[in-house]
């Protein structure tokens, strides 16, 4: 009986030091979660049989810390919840491994598939609802014509009126300030528009717009006894430019004041923009996927969907760092990073694996003592055996 139940125990350490060894050699595996073996008691009638291993569990519900890294799609999750990925038979797992990839179509791709998330509509809104295969579609991206440019500034109220008449855009003691922004038209060139601020009273001065140096229209503003502008109408402007469409923009002055400070411009912005490639990615803690271009622009390709269950630590593995749902993890909630009880996705971050090396030595030494010691018990029970039949 002995020599049976020192058996039972080789084959139980057997297993548990295969899960040490499988702890050891991913410890450097992104998203992987270490094993334990379980082990429980034998019985047959109340008669010990010694020990069997229960069963090979993964404390999935531990999370590894956040390593930084080089790519933009190397993505780690700072609190609960899986990402989702689909294989190419459409078979659904949830992972925290977040080394993703681009494969040749444009698809988020990592070990255990696509991964998945809400898709954008021809307007570049997030259209929440569908999940499905999140893919880069932008190539390059083309010119935007300027439409408008936004201008909040301060005029210092203690401004003398200029001496020097008539105004002359090349004689700066005609007038107090001037202003300068880059604007865009259809087909990428840039343009110049200036503002010439010229105080002409108590509280009231006069706004002369240029484009690329040609005078364009003249802009008489108040401000209230408090310095805010009063009766305020933003100027719209057209000019010529060349063999692009003509310019059309809005210049918005509202938000500028007149206090006893030196002039300032604290915004000076335009919606339009040159063409531009595509140079790479960027993604926010929401989820929502952006490719950057050249021309500093972004342009929204979707947002990722996270997944939690009730009892994560339930899930059914199918390899080290993918897991499927079943009854003792419960059904998936899938909702957006940072949403309810999800964690927030870290762009240029991986989850390490949650391997105690220290502990997996530790447990490796105990697991060799038990082996020695059962080994041991058959050895001895050996030589027991052997005395009693050379007695016989």
């Amino acid at each position: 009986m002995s020599f049976n139940i020192a058996n039972t125990g080789l084959s139980a350490v057997t297993q548990q030091l295969g899960a040490i060894s499988n702890n050891i050699a991913n410890s450097n595996t992104v998203g992987y979660k270490s094993m334990r073996a379980e082990f429980a008691a034998l019985y047959a009638g109340g008669q010990p049989m010694g020990v069997g291993v229960s069963g090979i569990t993964q404390s999935i519900s531990s999370g590894g810390q956040l390593a930084a890294s080089t790519r933009a799609l190397d993505l780690g999750i700072s609190g609960n919840g899986f990402f989702v990925t689909k294989d190419s038979s459409g078979a659904v797992s949830y992972t925290r491994a977040g080394n993703f990839g681009l494969d040749a179509q444009g698809y988020v791709e990592g070990i255990s598939g696509r991964l998945q998330g809400y898709g954008v509509d021809e307007n570049g809104n997030v259209m929440q609802g569908a999940i499905g295969d999140l893919q880069i579609r932008a190539g390059n991206i083309g010119a935007k014509a300027t439409s408008k440019v936004d201008i909040v500034a301060n005029l210092n109220k203690d401004s003398e009126i200029p001496k020097t008449t008539p105004f002359n855009k090349d004689d700066s003691s005609s007038y107090n300030n001037m202003n300068t922004a880059t604007i865009y038209d259809s087909q990428g060139g840039e343009h110049t528009v200036t503002q010439y601020f010229i105080r002409t009273g108590e509280n009231k001065w006069t706004v002369m717009h240029y484009v690329d140096g040609n005078e364009q229209a003249k802009q008489d503003i108040e401000f209230d006894t408090n310095g805010k502008l009063t009766g305020y109408t933003p100027q719209r402007l057209t000019a010529s430019a060349g063999g692009a469409a003509t310019l059309d923009f809005e210049v918005n002055l509202n938000g500028t004041t007149q206090f006893g400070s030196d002039f300032n411009v604290s915004k000076n912005e335009v919606d339009g923009y040159p063409p531009g490639e595509r140079s790479g990615l960027s993604i926010d803690n929401d989820g929502k996927v952006y490719a950057t271009f050249s021309n500093g622009q972004k342009m929204l390709q979707g947002q990722i969907v996270m997944a939690t269950f009730p009892n994560p630590d339930g899930l059914q593995s199918i390899n080290n760092t993918a897991w499927t749902s079943n009854n003792k993890s419960g059904n998936a909630l899938i909702g957006v990073p940072g949403a309810g009880m999800n964690g927030k996705v870290e762009s240029f971050k991986t989850e390490s694996s949650n391997v105690d090396m220290t502990g997996e030595l530790v447990g490796l030494m105990s697991a060799q003592r038990n082996y020695q010691a059962n080994t041991k018990v058959i050895s001895t029970n050996d030589q027991m055996m052997n005395a009693l039949f050379q007695a016989l």
